[in-house]
């Protein structure tokens, strides 16, 4: 995997502590709140980071006012 950036590794951190409670489904919006970025700096990472870890799976899902992501644990 490449180096992540801080930001990159704040946003896996959250997801990876938010699938470990059971949350399975995210929009930008509210990852950037819980962790003090933009949601424009999270949705613009999110496709990127889907592709760079294995521990957990990024998947686009869904879009109506926002795009939704399907996060789940990795080989899940």
């Amino acid at each position: 995997m490449a180096e992540l950036s801080d930001e990159d590794q704040r946003i896996l951190d959250h997801l990876r502590e938010s699938v470990a409670r059971g949350d399975r489904y995210f929009r930008a919006k509210r990852i950037a709140e819980s962790i003090g970025l933009s949601a424009k700096q999270v949705g613009s990472r999110l496709p990127r980071l889907a592709d760079s870890t294995e521990d957990v799976e990024i998947e686009k899902w869904g879009r109506a006012r926002s795009t939704t992501w399907r996060v789940t644990p990795g080989g899940a």
